[in-house]
């Protein structure tokens, strides 16, 4: 934290990834005592956010599963959330849920019942637009998504995520992630709406393989932040 804050770095985010709601109950209780350590650790070097998704009652982690959905899971997952949160009682950072297609919160509106549910001071936002494009309806409507993301949530988030995204045309539906640029992700209202909330709320571009993939995407990122005079 000392030589992050000499050399003007923001910690963005402590990743905490894990299954906590796992059928496996040892898998879900060391799950969850590595939330509640992970988040200790966000809290000690001021990280922005502590991030997990919710997990899966399925075999993989992060994967899809018939019960993602069900009213059950919805609130196992506002249990598992208050139990780390209560466990540290955060003051400086947050615990986020990243959103995913297969599991809440997967919409603005999931994430805003979830809020309710949760109703602890130490749970907030973390914002990957890519991770709930699902469909080419709402592919093609992003820049809609995305607003109405900020409009419902903005004042909860802490961090977000950079990606792109691409539609491919064979059947069945193909939604690719590629570099940010190469795909359809409207970063014009990304960023205009980003650049409205407070001035250390966080983006990371990740997933990708070469430094000259970051640098290219970061690149695209700063060029469309200075074409609409945003700073980063």
């Amino acid at each position: 934290m000392k030589a992050a804050t000499q050399n003007d770095i923001l910690i963005s985010e402590v990743g905490a990834w894990s299954n906590p709601i796992s059928r496996n109950e040892d898998i879900r209780r060391n799950a969850i005592n590595y939330c509640i350590k992970r988040l200790e650790l966000a809290e000690r070097i001021n990280a922005q956010c502590c991030v997990n998704i919710a997990g899966s009652r399925g075999e993989q982690w992060d994967g899809p599963d018939p019960d993602n959905f069900s009213d059950e899971t919805f609130e196992l997952i506002v249990e598992t959330t208050r139990e780390i949160i209560d466990a540290v009682k955060p003051e400086r950072t947050i615990f986020a849920l990243e959103m995913m297609p297969w599991v809440f919160p997967d919409s603005s509106d999931s994430y805003l019942s979830l809020i309710k549910a949760i109703d602890r001071k130490g749970f907030g936002v973390h914002f990957d637009p890519v991770n709930i494009i699902s469909s080419p309806r709402i592919y093609y409507s992003n820049s809609d998504m995305i607003r109405d993301f900020f409009k419902k949530l903005g004042p909860y988030i802490r961090n977000c995520h950079a990606k792109d995204i691409l539609l491919r045309g064979k059947l069945t539906v193909h939604l690719e992630e590629v570099i940010p640029g190469q795909g359809i992700l409207d970063y014009r209202t990304f960023l205009t709406e980003l650049n409205k909330l407070h001035p250390d709320t966080t983006l990371i571009i990740e997933h990708l393989s070469t430094n000259e993939e970051y640098r290219q995407a970061s690149a695209y990122i700063r060029r469309i932040a200075s074409e609409l005079n945003i700073p980063l």
